[in-house]
């Protein structure tokens, strides 16, 4: 896949090249397919005098073009935020032609096999008709409202070097990124900061508990 990066009224150093490149060289991952990706930077003013820089990325796919811009204080700032929306983007498209390609069977197709090679355990007949007749109890237990919601989410734990950790981020376009540190074995994130740094957070020390 041909990168290009090309400014207008903006300096292009070649560390923020080699910077967005190893970004953009991501997108091969979701878009195999895709033939080309230019990026472009470009300063302009802001209503109150202040200056500022805009990303433009633009990747082509067969039959499909796949844009996002961002305006920030500074380059760096401006390409996270474009390619951030470009991932997002980018993985929409690759869940789309993922779900097209996939063979979905009908309801027919399944129950003529008795739904063999599905997690499905078909009911009884009996089971049917107790539901059918109420000789089933519909429990309908009051739960306490509260206005906050906690969501619990569990995934398996990989152990992985901080930037391996900080790329496994910024593929999956999220601001922080949970993971096994190898170095020292212990649960570990990583997040994005302003600019194209990046911090670590660990916990050390004696556990205690919170009063």
């Amino acid at each position: 896949m041909d990168v290009e990066i090309t400014a207008r009224g903006a300096r292009i150093t070649d560390r923020f090249e080699s910077y967005a490149e190893e970004k953009l060289d991501k997108i091969a991952l979701l878009l195999p397919r895709a033939t080309s990706i230019a990026a472009r930077v470009s300063r302009h003013a802001e209503p109150n005098g202040a200056a500022g820089d805009r990303v433009e990325i633009t990747v082509l796919v067969p039959g499909s073009v796949i844009r996002s811009e961002a305006d920030g204080p500074d380059k760096y700032i401006a390409f996270d935020a474009a390619f951030h929306k470009l991932m997002e983007r980018a993985r929409r498209m690759h869940d789309k032609r993922t779900d097209r390609s996939a063979k979905r069977a009908s309801v027919r197709e399944v129950a003529s096999g008795d739904f063999r090679g599905l997690d499905v355990t078909p009911a009884d007949a009996s089971v049917l008709t107790a539901v059918a007749t109420g000789e089933v109890p519909i429990v309908d237990e009051e739960q306490e409202w509260s206005p906050v919601v906690i969501r619990r989410k569990e995934f398996p734990s990989k152990r992985m070097t901080t930037r391996q950790a900080v790329d496994q981020m910024e593929l999956v376009g999220h601001p922080f990124y949970l993971f096994v540190d190898a170095e020292t074995d212990q649960c570990a994130v990583v997040y994005r900061r302003k600019g194209w740094s990046y911090g670590v957070i660990t916990l050390g020390g004696e556990t205690t508990d919170l009063e």
